[in-house]
């Protein structure tokens, strides 16, 4: 009976949404791929007290007339020498392009190639990447896009170690071993977007979503592989709300019972913009399974499709085998282009031990605090961030081993996991065509060692911690590590519709314990073309 009751409520609210956010024909929207990078580039609007849009979800559907314009300036550059079609094929535009008046299309060949040295590991690094991409719109409303990567790849020492032992390339796919320490790999993400309204935007596809002001994200980041989705996202006065629903991959190679299977997110965050300082946010995830680890089916549960946040995870307290994620997000805009962000992320609450200091493993959940800003010492476009990010033990993780909060044997969160504690930096100035970046970033953590779960492991079932009590876990707990990052990149843009550039880049990493040191100093060089969030700052999956 409760079931049934939620399924017609939930249906209720959906053709309530879908009536009231459908009632008028008017919107703007422009499709682009989520990059640190290329959205710092928007700060001096995102960040301004004049600006009163929301800016945690991302990607951005583009209802602010002056947020789409800057979009605009950043892809299209200076329109130069516009009578030499050749020209502008290569510097400022697409390599196939066609519109009419209510229609566009475009395609484009993305290059993305480098060659690098690993000092110390004396090792020479490439990236061979091949990418197509296409789009177009029709009329205001329907918009899609699509990209594929071939990807072949050397990489340095500690990335070749984390692709061995987890078989995936950070943030693109299923590696494929060439021989040699050489990884292949395939990436293809599209998105079907429709607009029938300036409340309402409907979108599938195959994809990722960003959710938070950092760099990072303790509830939804964009480190793992695309996911297929369906996402309904809505707008109303100061009100913006997404529902999601995800089928995402839970491969063999990190399972703790080495088996490939499937899964599936619910999604959900209602972001509040209360002025144009202040604004909150609440997040909430759910992730079920198909098949358990016993290997026995389950129907599918119609309260589901319910798109209203927490009304899901209520029900779950009546003993639900998903797991609930929840989370708040907030940012404050202390003067014109500086802003205090931060994030809350609870995986699960037990409050007789909450506020003790008994450390158990019943109280998982981590914090984000970060302060970003443009215009540095009154320095045109050099944009800043400081962030520190904290996570306890055993957070992500579940009693089920294909609940924990991953996608293709990646965090669907921070690309650290849990247990560990993060300060990082980064400074982005922009000169013209020119592209500097700078990126600090200190961690500890602790790992596992002698086959005790210490908890940054996600993939582990938390129900066996280290001790047997529960009681008495703290976070960087296990075999404490260390980390010392530092990357710098100069690029020189020669096309701003497809990130077209020759880069420059340096790595310099320390990774160490009693166990292991690794020490990485990389210098590439390289044309490289996309818009994608490629993160080469993480840490060590085991020890080594």
């Amino acid at each position: 009976m409760n079931n049934l009751y939620q399924y017609k409520v939930g249906k209720y609210y959906l053709l309530i949404i879908l009536s009231l956010f459908g009632s008028i024909v008017n919107g703007q929207e422009l499709n682009q791929s989520y990059s640190y990078q290329f959205y710092q580039k928007l700060n001096p609007i995102l960040y301004s007290t004049t600006f009163g849009g929301h800016t945690a979800l991302k990607p951005y559907i583009l209802e602010d007339t002056m947020l789409y314009k800057s979009f605009e300036s950043l892809l299209y550059g200076e329109q130069l020498y516009s009578n030499q079609k050749a020209y502008n094929k290569i510097f400022n535009g697409h390599l196939v392009s066609y519109s009419v008046s209510n229609a566009s299309f475009y395609a484009d060949i993305l290059p993305d190639f480098d060659i690098g040295n690993d000092i110390t590991g004396k090792r020479t690094t490439s990236l061979a990447n091949l990418g197509l991409q296409f789009g177009g719109k029709l009329g205001n409303q329907f918009s899609y896009y699509i990209n594929a990567y071939y990807n072949d790849q050397a990489s340095p020492e500690y990335l070749t170690t984390y692709i061995q032992q987890v078989g995936i390339i950070p943030s693109q796919g299923v590696a494929r071993d060439n021989g040699n320490e050489n990884y292949q790999s395939t990436v293809i993400s599209g998105v079907l977007s429709y607009t029938p309204s300036k409340y309402l935007n409907i979108s599938a596809g195959r994809d990722k979503v960003f959710i938070g002001d950092g760099y990072r994200s303790l509830l939804l980041s964009d480190y793992s592989s695309p996911y297929k989705f369906f996402r309904l996202t809505g707008s109303l006065g100061r009100l913006k709300y997404m529902a999601m629903w995800t089928f995402m991959n839970d491969p063999a190679k990190t399972s703790q019972y080495g088996i490939d299977r499937n899964k599936f997110g619910v999604f959900h965050y209602l972001d509040w913009s209360v002025n144009n300082r202040l604004s909150l946010g609440f997040f909430e995830n759910l992730i079920g399974f198909f098949t358990d680890d016993n290997g026995v089916s389950r129907p599918f549960d119609f309260n589901y499709i319910n798109p209203v946040i927490f009304l899901k995870s209520i029900d779950n307290a009546a003993n639900d085998p998903d797991k609930a994620l929840l989370g708040l997000t907030s940012k404050y805009k202390i003067s014109n282009g500086v802003t205090i962000y931060g994030q809350f992320s609870l995986n699960e609450f037990h409050a007789a031990d909450f506020f003790s200091s008994d450390g158990a493993n019943t109280n998982k959940y981590g914090w984000q605090i970060g302060l970003r800003g443009t215009n540095l010492l009154a320095i045109k476009n050099l944009n800043f961030l400081l962030e520190t990010n904290n996570v306890k033990p055993y957070t992500y993780s579940a009693r089920s081993a294909i609940e924990n909060y991953s996608n293709n044997s990646e965090p669907l969160a921070h690309p650290w996991g849990a247990n560990f504690r993060e300060l990082v930096g980064l400074f982005n100035y922009t000169y013209k065509k020119f592209d500097f970046s700078l990126e600090a970033d200190f961690g500890r953590y602790g790992l596992d060692e002698n086959g005790i779960n210490y908890g940054k492991d996600i993939f582990l079932l938390y129900n066996n911690p280290k001790t047997k009590s529960g009681l008495g876990n703290y976070t960087t707990q296990g075999l404490i590590t260390n980390l010392s990052f530092f990357e710098s990149k100069i690029a020189y843009v020669i096309n701003p519709k497809t990130n077209l550039r020759i880069e420059l880049g340096g790595i310099y990493r320390v990774e160490k314990n009693t166990k292991f040191t690794d020490n990485t100093k990389l210098v590439t060089l390289g044309i490289r073309s996309s818009f994608r969030q490629i993160y080469n700052d993480i840490a060590s999956y085991k020890t080594h």
